[in-house]
């Protein structure tokens, strides 16, 4: 196996051969994830003759997996000092579950393939974003998970234009379209296996994990929980398209808007990430919550194709304020023996909210209508942003006693 155990080098713009590399990893399969993703809820109402609230169920059983897998993964892994076999592992699976997809007859199938996808998710994810941190120089750690969430989001960008041209090559069949969507998922795969090294961090060897939130210190365990109450607001990706559905766009053009979004989010990440070094990854945390209750809101009251053309960008700059410099967050809040454990409950915790969160907008969507969903998810990003505000007056108050 290779490894660096010494220095953590930078070579490109701040950034280590890892970093760039797992940028590169995460762009093709999120490519092959998104050819797929924006009709999967279509795929289910349409052809299946699933509920709003079955797609509701799909999506929150589907990330409450991947998060509940990231707790223990990030675990194992800082147990093992090894972060690279449990990446490799989890996007192989991810990759296998996607052709698998084309031979759904029935709502419950697509749930369990979403279910074995997420298990690769649940299986890579803590101790990916470990290596992410052990392979980048502090100074540049907003930067690392900025480039990084930037080309996962820009491979999500691409991959519905990419089903934009292929459908009508494919007489709009989404059964062959899932199973073109293993190609790039797979040569992600293999760079990854030959390319990404280890990188050994350099705590005690003595010292082994404990899933005790004493090891963590109040400030994280804090930003876990308005993380949390965040990730309850969110409800999936999925509800965002079938709203813009209900307002008029077609089949043909739901890529192209959720392209604009993923595009944006792509453009914005890395500067956001820059940014966030220096303005502070708090800080720039706290204007996406601001941003994306004020976006669930307008998404609340927008009525027209023309509003949802500037809705899906506004929406893509308030994830990136939020995702990539989250991760910053817990590198900086958690030392590096613990660093795998952390983003497996960081994941964890948002990720199992995302379950209530799905199924809560689904039943608030058929039983009170589209804009008490996206009001009820305003509201609690509000709440969580009055949380989050706790931390950063108590850590002021702190220094003020030193």
């Amino acid at each position: 196996m290779n490894e660096e155990l010494a220095k953590k080098p930078t070579k490109v713009f701040g950034l280590s051969k890892n970093v760039i590399v797992m940028g590169v990893v995460s762009f093709l399969n999120d490519l092959s994830s998104d050819m797929i993703f924006p009709f999967i809820p279509i795929f289910l109402t349409s052809v299946l003759g699933a509920t709003a609230t079955f797609v509701g169920l799909v999506e929150g059983v589907a990330d409450s997996t991947a998060s509940i897998l990231k707790l223990f993964s990030g675990r194992l892994s800082d147990y093992m000092r090894r972060r690279k076999p449990f990446v490799v592992f989890g996007y192989a699976l991810s990759a296998i579950a996607k052709p698998i997809l084309a031979a759904a007859s029935a709502p419950w199938h697509v749930l369990v393939v979403r279910f074995i996808d997420r298990v690769g998710k649940g299986t890579r994810d803590a101790p990916r974003d470990a290596l992410l941190s052990l392979s980048t120089e502090k100074k540049n750690i907003g930067r690392a998970f900025g480039f990084h969430r930037g080309m996962d989001t820009l491979g999500a960008a691409f991959g519905p234009i990419l089903a934009f041209f292929l459908l009508p090559v494919l007489h709009n069949d989404l059964r062959t379209l899932f199973l073109f969507s293993f190609v790039a998922s797979f040569i992600a795969v293999v760079i990854l296996k030959i390319f990404v090294r280890e990188v050994r961090n350099h705590a005690d060897e003595t010292l082994r994990p404990k899933l005790e939130f004493k090891y963590f210190g109040v400030p994280f365990i804090i930003f876990l929980i308005a993380a949390t109450i965040f990730a309850l607001g969110r409800s999936s990706d999925a509800f965002l398209l079938l709203r813009a559905q209900g307002v008029g766009f077609s089949l043909m053009l739901l890529p192209i808007l959720y392209f604009v979004f993923n595009i944006t989010l792509a453009l914005v990440s890395t500067p956001v990430g820059i940014l966030s070094d220096r303005f502070g990854h708090r800080n720039t945390f706290m204007i996406g919550m601001l941003l994306f209750s004020l976006t669930y809101f307008l998404f609340s009251r927008a009525t027209t194709m023309a509003e949802f053309w500037l809705l899906f960008p506004l929406y893509g700059v308030a994830m990136a304020f939020t995702e990539g410099v989250g991760r910053a967050i817990v590198a900086d809040l958690v030392g590096e023996e613990w660093r795998a454990t952390a983003y497996g409950m960081y994941n964890a915790f948002t990720g199992i909210a995302l379950l209530p969160a799905s199924l809560v907008f689904g039943l608030l969507w058929d039983r009170y209508g589209v804009a008490t969903s996206f009001q009820y998810g305003a509201i609690l990003g509000l709440i969580a942003f009055v949380i989050f505000l706790f931390l950063r007056v108590r850590n002021h108050r702190r220094v003020a006693l030193l």
